[in-house]
């Protein structure tokens, strides 16, 4: 058998038994700002270009499903852990008009206005004419979904990697 090269950032991280994980990151890295990368592109297409990707991210995930969401929501499904800078995207969407916050009770409670739906409506029409014009994907629809199920997965072991790295 015949030692291939690995694809790697970080050779130093390649230890033997983990280039296998070093190249797995390697790609993580490059989609993570491959991603970032063309929502924001995205966006500034759809005639937005002063929002950043966490800024898209937040509007996207209040429209989700027409319901209001909290702060706290935002940042557990987004899996931010800094709230601060989920609040600061708040702000910034509000004063911008995409999104209103309201308080029923106790609770603050954040939804796209018109504007703010317009606008994930003006995405959507720029990402179907971009990104979904690609005849069929890498992977195939199948395959897309079976990648997005072990990324969900892989993002609880480095939430545990990371809990465990903040008790040391």
């Amino acid at each position: 058998m015949t030692k291939r090269d690995y694809i790697v950032s970080s050779a130093h991280l390649a230890d033997p038994g983990a280039e296998e994980l070093s190249e797995f990151e390697f790609g993580l890295i490059l989609v993570h700002n491959a991603f970032e990368r063309w929502i924001v592109r995205c966006m500034t297409a759809a005639g937005y270009p002063d929002l950043s990707k966490i800024d898209i991210l937040v509007l996207h995930s209040i429209h989700h499903r027409g319901r209001p969401k909290r702060l706290a929501d935002l940042c557990f499904v987004l899996n931010i852990e800094d709230s601060h800078v989920v609040n600061y995207a708040l702000r910034k969407l509000t004063q911008l008009g995409l999104v209103a916050r309201a308080r029923p009770g106790k609770e603050v409670f954040y939804a796209t206005t018109a504007a703010g739906d317009d606008a994930c409506a003006r995405y959507r029409a720029v990402r179907q004419s971009c990104l979904l014009a690609v005849p069929t994907p890498p992977l195939g629809e199948a395959g897309l979904g079976e990648t997005a199920g072990l990324l969900r997965a892989l993002s609880g072991l480095y939430d545990q990697a990371a809990r465990a790295a903040t008790s040391l």
